[in-house]
């Protein structure tokens, strides 16, 4: 089965922080919605891009898509 991973991009001085802040949320969406997601993170790009992410099964994508708005997808290559 593939998996994708929805991103979050923040850019800015303030970027790291702003992902950093926003992987919270991801998870506590996670928790209670009960979803057995095990991949999330931060990646740092530069000190102006940050962003994060969450990787789904591509079966489940779309409802955890329309809820969450992530910037952008691609899929995961782990």
């Amino acid at each position: 089965m593939r998996h994708l991973k929805l991103i979050w991009d923040f850019r800015g001085p303030a970027s790291q922080k702003t992902a950093e802040h926003h992987l919270i949320h991801l998870k506590e969406y996670i928790v209670i919605n009960n979803l057995n997601i095990e991949i999330t993170g931060v990646e740092i790009i530069n000190e102006m891009h940050c962003l994060a992410y969450l990787v789904v099964p591509e079966n489940e994508m779309i409802p955890i898509r329309d809820a969450l708005k992530p910037h952008r997808g691609q899929i995961y290559q782990g």
